[in-house]
Order: C-alpha cells, then structure tokens, then sequence
C-alpha cells in the first residue's frame, strides 16, 4: 500500500512538473464572438465586393473609459492581379460576404480582456471584412463574360467608415487604425485620409502588422513581388488612389507607391510598424516564389529553417538586411513613429493572443508587443523602436517556421498561425494524456497481494 501511495505521489509530481515546464495554452479566454455588420447603404456608393456582395464589418462596442475610443483593423488575406485569379476569388470568402462566417472571433489587439489587452481592452473595435483584392484601394469594374467583376475596394473603406460615422466614430477622442498583411498594407495607404475623418481634435495613429512587403530580388533575381503589385495597380484601378506626391516622385512607375517602404515618407500621421524581419510570407512568395524554386530546392529549407544550408541562410540573412536598410531612414528620423521587428519566422502577430501577450509571446530587450506598442502610442517613454538580433540568437519566437502553405495568394490557404498553435495544444495534450496513462498504469497495473 505504501508503494502504491509513493507511486501515486511520485507520478503526480511528474505531472505536476510537466505541466509547469510545458508552455502554457495562454489564458484559456476563447475571445469575444462579435456578429457581422452588412454596410446596406455601401450600394447607393457603388461599394461592392468582387461578386457584387454587400461589404461588412464587425463592432465590438467599447465601455468605460474607452467609449469614444475606436480601433479599426482591416483584415488581411492577399490579392488577386488578373481576371482568372480575381473570379477565383470572387467565389470565396476573399471575394463575397456570401461565403463569410457570420462571426469573428476578437483576441489579441482586439481583446476586451483587460488582463490580454491592457491598453485597447474597453475601446469600440472594428474589423473590416476584406472582399476586394487590392488592400481596399481599387476603383473599377469590368465585364466577365456574362457577369460583373467590382474592384471596388476604395468605395469599401469609404463606405464602412460613413456607415461607422453616426455610431460614435465622428466623435472620437482617440483611434487606432491596424491591419494584418494585405491589412497591414492597406494600413500604409488609407493611414492620412483616416485621419481626415475624424475630429480635429481627436489623437490618431496607425500600426501596420505585417504590412511592410519589400520590393525584394528573390532568389531568381527577379522581382516577383513588383510584378505583382504592377499588375494589380492596373487591374484594379489603383493608381488614382494611390499618395499623389508619391505617385509624382516615382513617375513614371507610380504603382511602386504601393510598397510601404516608398510610400512611408508621405505618410503625415504617426506610424508603427509590427514586422518580422523574416516575415515567412515574404519568405515563401517573395524571396523564394515557387516561379523561382522550380526543383523545390528550398522546400525543406521554407517547412523548417533549421534545414536550410548555409546558402540558403545567406539569402534570408540579406532579407532582413533589406529590411532594416527600407526602414532605416524611419528609425533615425521619423521622431513620432514605433517599430516592432523581431526575429520570429512568423507573419500577423498583434491578431493572435499568443503572440500579442501571454506568457509565450515574442519579446524584444524583454518587451512584448502590447507593451511596446502601448507605450508608443501612449507615449509612455522612448524606448518604442525595437530591433532584434538576427536569427537564432531570440529565443522568446512563438514559432520558428510555420507550414509552407502560409498566408498564400490563392484564397482558401490555411492559417499557418492556426496550424501552429493547434499542433502545439495537440502536442500538449497527448503529453499530459500520456503521463496521466502512465499513472493509471502504474496505480492499477500492480497484482493484489494475496492475504
């Protein structure tokens, strides 16, 4: 019996210290559900998604002391840059509110969790349903055979803001506009006329969060992300939306005004930039795009880094050396502006409770990105602009290197992020579930002595 009870304590403290050195599953907080909004007055503005679908957001009401405070988030997802891929897109979630989910799920910078958002917690937040294909920037239509296709992305952004107008946003005091990828670019180019909403009174700064897409040489030599955004800029009708003294400087290539890293010296209001300088999207679509990795020689290399040859690691090292070189003239100069760039192999970190603030979130100098960002726009000291060292040397990264699939340009690509965390908990568990077997073994396994 005595053997029994020192088995049973013995098991329970390994269990006990497993779980205490295992990381944590964050809070266990599911997040706020928060119902979609149709814009239904969008139609008299010509305001359509690409299937000709009402555009929509979600509203999560602030309270308190944060009532005339609001944060707007525009969702992220890629684009499209010709018809084929536009009418593709149109067919799913990317192109209609048709195939959205009626819900969102808040977490993160959009937490209304005082303990997992200390500083955003109690504003109204808006996420902006993202159906265009262009970073909300496009004014055309065009013919499709027997249908239309509405790249109508700047009447979108338009539109959701004169419908958020009469429901507090004309009065705020204090506003946030953010975004993830695509978001996070649409960020960049709708930052000043945001402003240009609101009361002159009212404090406003924008964070882009995995928004800074370099006009990168892949691996090739060529410049797949350029051609790209050439591309869309004609399709969609960008141009004209684009900063006129941008588009003005870089004459005669105007859709290089579509790059943050040329359009950020025209931006007035106050920005922070939330990047990885590894950003694994740009890793996969824009240093090394499958067009330039025919044989697949960098497959091994983009499902995990440590993989990757010594030449492989030159190449993502002069990344992040690309990086920081776009982004220097901002950190010596702009006296208003915050950055985040760390040295996770990751893309999107302020959306995810995980990585915006828990125990496990990335840190820099042992600062989270909450509390980084929050002192910025707070401004609560000077220490807002923060570089990591290269890779490897942060060992704080909540992932290395997520699945190849990442945040691709087609539509339906899985959430890398989502991915990850969901392999982690799984891991977690099967190591509790296995110790918990262990001690049932060891607690029921043992014969009877007979008397």
């Amino acid at each position: 019996m005595k053997t029994t009870r020192l088995l049973d304590l013995t098991a329970a403290m390994v269990l006990l210290v497993c779980v205490a050195l295992s990381p944590p599953l964050v809070s266990g907080d599911p997040g706020q559900r928060v119902s979609m909004t149709l814009v239904r007055g969008a139609a008299a503005l010509g305001a359509f998604c690409l299937d000709g679908s009402l555009p929509a957001y979600h509203l999560d009401r602030g309270f308190g002391a944060g009532s005339d405070n609001w944060l707007l988030q525009f969702e992220g997802g890629g684009w499209c840059n010709d018809i084929a891929s536009c009418k593709d897109r149109s067919k799913t979630h990317r192109g209609s509110t048709r195939f959205m989910t009626k819900t969102a799920v808040f977490t993160g910078i959009l937490s209304n969790n005082a303990s997992l958002n200390p500083d955003f917690y109690n504003w109204n937040k808006v996420r902006l349903r993202y159906c265009d294909g262009a970073s909300f920037a496009g004014d055309r239509q065009v013919g499709n055979g027997t249908s239309m296709l509405y790249f109508r992305g700047q009447r979108i952004w338009n539109a959701i803001i004169l419908d958020l107008l009469p429901k507090g946003l004309a009065k705020a005091e204090k506003a946030l506009l953010t975004g993830c990828s695509a978001g996070g670019l649409s960020t960049f180019l709708h930052c000043d006329n945001f402003t240009s909403y609101l009361p002159k009174t009212a404090y406003v700064k924008c964070m882009s969060d995995a928004g800074f897409f370099l006009d990168a040489i892949d691996v090739a030599s060529n410049r797949t992300m350029r051609s790209l955004y050439t591309q869309l800029v004609s399709l969609q009708g960008v141009q004209k939306n684009l900063d006129p003294n941008c588009t003005h400087a870089f004459y005669p290539e105007p859709s290089l005004c579509f790059f943050p890293q040329y359009a950020l010296r025209f931006i007035k209001t106050p920005m922070f930039i939330l990047n990885s300088a590894y950003d694994v999207f740009q890793f996969h679509h824009g240093l090394v795009p499958p067009s330039a990795d025919l044989t697949g020689r960098w497959n091994r290399c983009k499902l995990n880094v440590t993989a990757c040859n010594p030449h492989q690691l030159d190449a993502l090292q002069g990344f992040r050396t690309d990086m920081l070189e776009a982004l220097m003239n901002f950190f010596r100069n702009s006296t208003r502006g915050g950055m985040f760039i760390n040295s996770c192999f990751d893309h999107c970190q302020s959306a995810l409770q995980e990585t915006w603030l828990s125990p496990t979130s990335p840190r820099i100098h042992n600062k989270t990105i909450s509390k980084t960002v929050g002192d910025w726009y707070f401004g609560r000291g000077e220490d807002v602009k923060q570089i990591d060292c290269p890779y490897p040397c942060d060992k704080t990264c909540h992932n290395l290197i997520p699945a190849s699939t990442t945040d691709s340009l087609a539509p339906n690509a899985p959430d890398h992020k989502s991915l990850a965390i969901n392999l982690e908990r799984k891991r977690q568990l099967f190591s509790l579930l296995y110790i918990l077997v262990y001690v049932f073994l060891i607690r029921y396994s043992k014969p009877s002595s007979s008397k």
